[in-house]
Order: structure tokens, then C-alpha cells, then sequence
């Protein structure tokens, strides 16, 4: 049973992303009490700690995350570098063209406008620091709604969102030329 607790822990943090889980959480999704949490992270901690692992096991706070080991960092940080430094597809920036001239809006939204799934081009853009997450929009599901970032104003060079060319009306729905606007930059 412990393996299968770990299992679904390490699934958990790993949705969690960088907000992780308090002790408090994880025992309520996993029905144990917290000193069962306790035990359970400490076996998962010795496991993690084998050398062949890249993952650590880190509480800070009462939150636990999951996080890289940092002796392999310099290769994590040369991976991102050159992660930054390639170009945006198209598909990539058509996805942002919609979020900055849309936002904040949904991922499915952006699918109907685009006509073909932009989950990968998201990711590629969150990644990246372009866009985030701004929030739940008030409907069915709760969706993520996205929005541009301040990362994404100093990478095409405007002081605000008021200098994005203005699309001609008959364009609006076809956003080619902001497309061409990012692409040139």
C-alpha cells in the first residue's frame, strides 16, 4: 500500500508544480493522518536520495515540492538557455497572438479561434514566461484563463499592452497580422 501512497503523491506534487502541498492536503487526498504522511515522506525522501534519481523530495514551510537536485543543474540551466534562445513556431505564435490580443483567455477558447488543439504551444509558452495563469474563468469546469506577462513586454520591447499594432477590423478574427507583428520582433 505505501508504494502505491508514494505513487500518488509524486503524482500530486508534480501537478502541484511550485505551489506543492501542505501535510495538511496530502492526508486528506490520501485518507491517513499526518503523522502517516510523515512516515511516508521519509521513506519517499530516502528513495529520492539514491544518486540516480534527479528529483528531491524539499518541505519549506509545511509545503512540500518537488524540485531537481542541484548537481545537475548547470545541465537544467544550459536545457532553458537553450530553450529561450530558439524561435517560436507558428504555432507558438499564433497561440500568442491570440493570448495578448484575448486575454485572459481560455485554452479552449483559443483552440476555437486557432481550429486545432494549442495545448502544446501553451505549455511552450508558460515555459518560456511569456504567459500565465490569471485566474479560473466563472463557468462549468473552472478553466484556466491565460494572459500575457511582463516577460512577454520586455521580450517584444513595449512599455505596455496599449503598443500591440491595432488589428484592422476585418482582421480581428484573423489575427495574421499580429502574428507577422511577433514574428518580425
Amino acid at each position: 500500500m505505501k508504494d502505491n501512497q508514494i505513487a500518488i503523491l509524486e503524482g500530486l506534487l508534480f501537478a502541484a508544480g511550485g505551489s506543492g502541498m501542505t501535510k495538511e492536503q496530502l492526508a486528506k487526498v490520501l485518507e491517513v493522518t499526518e503523522a502517516s504522511i510523515d512516515e511516508i515522506m521519509d521513506e519517499w525522501k530516502e528513495e529520492l536520495g539514491r544518486p540516480e534519481r534527479g528529483l528531491r523530495l524539499m518541505e519549506s514551510k509545511g509545503v512540500y515540492r518537488l524540485t531537481t537536485k542541484p548537481r545537475f543543474a548547470a545541465i537544467y540551466k544550459q536545457w532553458l538557455y537553450q530553450q529561450k534562445n530558439t524561435r517560436l513556431s507558428q504555432a507558438s505564435l499564433e497561440t500568442l497572438a491570440i493570448i495578448a490580443y484575448k486575454q485572459p483567455i481560455t485554452r479552449v477558447e483559443i483552440d476555437d479561434i486557432r481550429g486545432v488543439k494549442s495545448d502544446q504551444s501553451v505549455q511552450t509558452l508558460v515555459g518560456r514566461g511569456l504567459i500565465e495563469d490569471a485566474g479560473r474563468k466563472e463557468t462549468i469546469g473552472r478553466p484556466i484563463l491565460y494572459a500575457t506577462t511582463e516577460e512577454f513586454l520586455i521580450y517584444f520591447g513595449l512599455e505596455s499592452l496599449d503598443q500591440l499594432p491595432v488589428l484592422e477590423e476585418a482582421w480581428e478574427d484573423d489575427l495574421t497580422q499580429a502574428e507577422t507583428f511577433f514574428d518580425n520582433l
